[in-house]
């Protein structure tokens, strides 16, 4: 796609968050036909809003606006992670597909959190 390069298609963050939608989406081809509308749906909107939020703050003019929609951003990855860790209880998927993914997770936690730790020094600091 050639064309304006948006800021937040430069962050890695958004690069590894954009990436955990791909993953989080191929594991939910695992689950039974009676979930896919139900904690499918949940799962699928909880890990879009993370690069979502994360290029909406990246159009806030604000630290403080951006700051806020980062603290989304990690909320909705945190939800992401909870309701996996529901479906692997509830047997739709494995412990094992779950680790796979888990160090993105882990990932995309530790830039959010020093993204906002970065813009949050600025706003102190100003």
């Amino acid at each position: 796609m050639a064309g304006v390069i948006y800021s937040f298609e430069k962050l890695n963050v958004w690069q590894e968050a954009k990436q955990l939608v791909v993953d989080v989406y191929h594991l939910l081809d695992d689950f039974p036909m009676l979930e896919k509308y139900a904690l499918c749906d949940q799962i699928r909107r909880a890990v879009v809003s993370v690069p979502s939020n994360i290029a909406e703050g990246s159009g806030r003019k604000s630290l403080k606006e951006q700051v806020r929609f980062l603290e989304i951003a990690y909320g909705s990855l945190m939800e992401t992670y909870n309701q996996l860790l529901i479906a692997i209880d509830l047997s739709y998927i494995s412990e094992e597909s779950v680790e796979i993914i888990k160090p993105r997770i882990d990932a995309v936690a530790k830039m959010i959190n020093g993204l906002s730790n970065s813009f949050s020094e600025k706003l102190s600091i100003s």
